[in-house]
């Protein structure tokens, strides 16, 4: 601990240098995100609370939890002081230099969180013998990985959303759970699932594992539960936690009679399976059959092009949909599929004590599943299991090897985010200093061990890079450009899918093997 602990500095500089890294971007290319949070901010500040789940005078209504509302209203105070006219309901597409400037600066500011965080997971590294080199530390490699992700750089700053302020109490929480401080773990992730609700998705493994590591304080010899050790007062205090947050964010709502209203605006499943970008996941797998089986049909005279569902054949699957050939999927399907996919990993960390890194894996796992199996899943939701999985890639070369498919599939699924020319050169450039940069740390750590990727792997990401070429630069040349448009997407998804399915099964199998070898102790 010694030696890291003199080493400190250079975390200083990297959260530094990333900062202003950022600013650089200031300018760049912003999605539509940019106004849904313009537009929030506008809502927050000019309606009363009474109103701010159901004003609907934007198609960009207010659909995140009400801790989130109160964030943009805090942000709203400090917005007078730049460009009032940001904060006017009526003034739709706003982007005024002071806007763009505000906006962007307040992502950076709140990113500070998120450095913290980093900060607080590399302390958590757990090192048999630290390098002389800080460069060759683990917890170098792991603030690099977190502060410079690549995925997170260009959703937060380029694309523009607040994912980095989430995910700073997302590694907050799951670091204090490393460091056994669980109570602040929960209060931590609590609030976060009252920011977004997305969270939701790992929130089975923070519900097993405290119930089983902390709520009962013994085991039996045989590593299963003791259940007289049950402290219920340990039970009381992690339920007050979560009834205070959630009272205090949802409590005015309840009490106005709107609670209905805003789980309605959080959970809208009239958006469709599929997300508009395709979500590299089982659903784009599914969906991908589904095309091609409908133009083999057509190709066959089996089917009459005509009478196809209109967002089978062309432009992607937006909105409420029907598949064509294959049986349309409803949400309780979805549902079913996820907690199908995350029960032998909660069932894994509930029969017997398994420790602080298994938590973490079960929230990867749990991450994935609802990744892969999810209703209406956003693209950029794959960063859930990405920035996590850094932790244990820095400690394992196994872990490491996953991570390395996971993070290149899932970021290079993010690339149709940005589609604009001048960001080309941009997300290239970055995602080769990231992946590149990944590929040799990581393999410099775990050199005595062994290879990283296995063959089947290589090959794998070599594919990834032949369908990256021939989307970004290929087929827009192409005369199947006009005909097919979707083809670029459909590809990159269904291709991506394949590797963060095959990833998936990856973190089983080792969470398998590990419940193999405790029973053989």
């Amino acid at each position: 601990m010694a030696a890291l602990a003199q080493g400190w500095g250079w975390f200083t500089a990297l959260a530094v240098g990333v900062s202003l890294f950022k600013c650089l971007f200031i300018n760049a290319y912003h999605s539509t995100d940019f106004e849904v949070h313009r537009n929030w901010l506008a809502i927050t500040h000019s309606l009363p609370l009474s109103r701010w789940y159901h004003e609907n005078s934007s198609e960009w209504t207010l659909d995140y939890p009400p801790l989130f509302a109160w964030m943009e209203r805090g942000l709203a105070l400090a917005a007078r002081r730049w460009d009032g006219d940001m904060l006017r309901l009526d003034n739709l597409n706003y982007a005024s230099p002071a806007t763009v400037l505000f906006q962007r600066l307040s992502v950076v500011c709140t990113d500070l969180l998120f450095i913290y965080a980093a900060r607080e997971c590399c302390r958590c590294v757990r090192v048999q013998k630290a390098p002389q080199d800080v460069l060759s530390q683990p917890s170098f490699v792991l603030a690099v990985l977190l502060l410079w992700n690549f995925g997170l750089f260009i959703v937060d700053h380029i694309h523009f959303q607040y994912n980095g302020f989430l995910f700073g109490f997302l590694l907050l929480s799951v670091a204090r759970h490393l460091q056994s401080r669980h109570l602040q773990g929960a209060l931590l992730f609590a609030v976060l699932l009252n920011l977004k609700h997305i969270f939701l998705y790992v929130a089975p493994a923070y519900g097993i594992f405290l119930l089983r590591n902390y709520c009962f304080t013994l085991d039996q010899p045989d590593g299963s539960i003791k259940w007289t050790s049950f402290a219920p007062l340990r039970l009381l205090a992690l339920g007050g936690i979560v009834v205070s947050v959630f009272a205090l964010s949802f409590g005015p709502f309840v009490a106005m009679g709107q609670l209905p209203q805003v789980l309605s605006r959080l959970f809208p499943f009239r958006r469709g399976l599929c997300h508009a970008y395709w979500a590299p996941n089982a659903w784009a797998l599914y969906s991908g059959a589904d095309k091609a089986l409908a133009a083999l049909g057509v190709r066959l005279k089996l089917l009459q092009g005509a009478e196809l569902p209109q967002a089978a054949m062309t432009g992607g699957l937006v909105q409420e949909v029907q598949h064509a050939v294959l049986p349309s999927v409803p949400p309780a399907a979805t549902l079913l599929c996820t907690l199908l996919a995350v029960l032998p990993a909660l069932v894994s960390i509930w029969r017997r004590r398994r420790g602080n890194r298994a938590f973490l894996r079960c929230l990867l796992l749990c991450a994935l599943a609802s990744f892969l199996f999810g209703w209406h899943v956003h693209e950029k939701a794959i960063l859930l299991a990405v920035l996590p999985l850094s932790i244990l890639a820095v400690e394992s070369r196994e872990d490491a090897g996953i991570f390395l498919v996971l993070s290149t599939t899932g970021h290079y699924s993010l690339f149709p985010l940005l589609f604009t020319p001048t960001e080309m050169i941009i997300k290239v450039c970055l995602m080769l200093m990231f992946t590149i940069y990944s590929f040799t740390a990581l393999g410099n750590l775990h050199r005595s061990q062994g290879s990283l990727l296995r063959p089947m792997e290589v090959a794998y990401l070599l594919g990834l890079a032949a369908v990256a070429i021939t989307c970004e630069f290929v087929f827009p040349l192409s005369p199947w450009r006009q005909k097919l448009p979707f083809l670029p997407l459909l590809a990159t998804s269904v291709y991506c899918a394949v590797g963060v399915s095959y990833s998936f099964l990856r973190l089983y199998a080792t969470l398998l093997r590990s419940n193999d070898k405790r029973k053989q102790l």
